[in-house]
């Protein structure tokens, strides 16, 4: 795996001092200057290496692109401006009133300082504006994200073309396998009681941030009670601890969307708990996550669909215990 950046050194490089107790997050035991912990976008030979807020934000732009039904084209654009803009962390500081992910201000007609400081908000507030932009998707991204956001540096976001559109080919789908991270690979010790849905608590928090990011989804592998039946031995379906989420027919289309989920469920894994993600013939597992992507194999004892054991129509997700 390519080496990785910390946050201390790219919030002391990209931000300055002042940003640097916004972005010195306590992530676990480690300290941050030490720990061996950030996410990797690789495409076409060009790779850009964040850190694991970034990753997280980066995501949240991305699925939120996906949501509103919008082109990469237009993922791309808001990855490339927000990297010049705050180097995708969500600041609540910057030239005059700026703030936020894409440093729009509340002077101009933008939002409050409470609106713009919710990256959710902030990123549709971007998009509904790029959207009046009449043919951005065959602009140049720095020309497209200039007409939205009338930056007094309007060259700028051309530095970022390329790492915008690696970001958003592989957090989109477009460039499976093309996005892994590495965190920590452990998670503090909480209750694991049984909701009524079937799911643990860290797992119900995983669904609800899926559905609120990706909207209606294609869920199974958990019901009232828990289930017994079904999976491998040992599978944590059985314990309430996974979530499968179905793309169907097994298609071109639906395999781009379930790498899409799959990037993204990796990008969050440090805050959501996750332990595992498995699909399309790939696991990624928090544990052993400095391996990124690996081909996963499953027991020759197995038997059934090998299409449904490989995972090629959902994307499996489980949680710590």
């Amino acid at each position: 795996m390519p080496s990785l950046r910390t946050v201390a050194v790219g919030a002391v490089v990209a931000l300055g001092a002042a940003a640097t107790a916004v972005v010195l997050v306590d992530r676990g035991a480690v300290p941050p200057l030490l720990a061996s912990t950030g996410c990797t976008a690789e495409v076409d030979g060009h790779t850009v290496d964040v850190d694991l807020e970034q990753a997280e934000n980066a995501a949240l732009i991305t699925a939120i692109s996906a949501q509103r039904g919008m082109p990469a084209r237009a993922a791309s654009i808001a990855l490339a401006t927000a990297y010049q803009e705050s180097k995708l962390y969500n600041i609540d500081y910057g030239d005059r009133d700026s703030v936020g992910l894409f440093q729009q201000r509340p002077s101009q007609g933008w939002g409050s300082v409470a609106e713009l400081m919710d990256p959710v908000y902030a990123t549709n507030a971007f998009y509904d504006a790029l959207q009046k932009v009449d043919g951005y998707e065959d602009m140049e991204i720095t020309v497209a994200a200039q007409e939205v956001q009338r930056s007094a540096y309007p060259d700028a976001y051309a530095d970022h073309e390329e790492d915008g559109r690696a970001l958003a080919s592989a957090l989109t789908g477009n460039s499976p396998r093309a996005f892994w991270c590495e965190v920590p690979g452990d998670a503090d010790e909480v209750g694991d009681e049984i909701d009524q849905t079937g799911l643990v608590p860290r797992a119900t928090v995983v669904r609800e941030d899926l559905e609120s990011r990706f909207g209606t989804l294609s869920l199974g592998g958990f019901e009232p009670g828990g289930v017994s039946s079904g999976h491998m031995e040992g599978s944590a379906h059985y314990e309430g601890r996974a979530i499968d989420v179905f793309f169907r027919p097994i298609n071109a289309e639906n395999r781009k969307r379930g790498w899409a989920m799959a990037s993204y469920l990796v990008a969050n894994a440090d805050r959501l708990d996750i332990s595992t993600v498995i699909f399309d013939g790939r696991i990624w597992q928090a544990r052993r996550s400095d391996d990124g992507w690996r081909d996963y194999r499953v027991p020759s004892s197995s038997g059934g669909d090998r299409a449904i054991l490989e995972h090629r129509d959902h994307v499996h997700v489980d949680v710590f215990d």
